[in-house]
């Protein structure tokens, strides 16, 4: 909670130049438009709320701020969470790939580049194969709507059950 609670104010480009909202309330959106998607999925609207804490934990690296986060949630939050944030990267480089004609923000575009481009069609198969490919198509889409100034995506504590579950279950496995 403590470092989700630390991106109020912090953005993923250091001039603020790009997205709209800062990680704080990025995550509350994404996780809060997972939660009215998918609301039996715990795990996917956790995966939403800390999806880009490696923006937070190593400013300015977006070609590995998934992987980042997921390492720093695998143990707390379990391996489908862990998963999902690291997919929530080439998830975007995929839907790039089958639908071209989608738009991204300003940074999120600026990024794709750094984050290795559309995929071509050998890795958007593989991409597509894998298990999670559909959640964390899921959690890129709400990635990419989650971005709204003033929208009210209620407050952090109101998360802290549904982590405590999800870490319960961690725990258990």
């Amino acid at each position: 909670m403590d470092l989700l609670q630390a991106c109020r104010g912090a953005w993923d480009t250091p001039d603020r130049s790009r997205d709209p909202v800062d990680l704080h309330d990025h995550a509350l959106q994404t996780a809060h438009l997972l939660r009215r998607s998918h609301p039996a999925d715990k795990e996917l609207q956790v995966a939403g709320l800390v999806h880009d804490l490696g923006h937070l934990l190593r400013p300015g690296d977006d070609a590995g701020h998934a992987d980042t986060a997921a390492e720093s949630v695998r143990v707390l939050l379990g391996e489908r969470v862990a998963r999902l944030v690291a997919l929530h990267v080439p998830a975007k480089r995929y839907l790039a790939a089958v639908e071209p004609e989608r738009s991204l923000s300003p940074q999120s575009a600026l990024t794709l580049r750094a984050q290795g481009g559309v995929m071509g069609p050998a890795e958007a198969a593989a991409f597509a194969a894998d298990p999670e490919a559909a959640a964390a198509v899921i959690l890129r889409q709400a990635d990419d709507s989650g971005k709204v100034v003033g929208l009210d995506a209620g407050v952090l504590e109101d998360w802290r059950p549904v982590l405590e579950l999800v870490a319960d279950r961690a725990y258990a496995s």
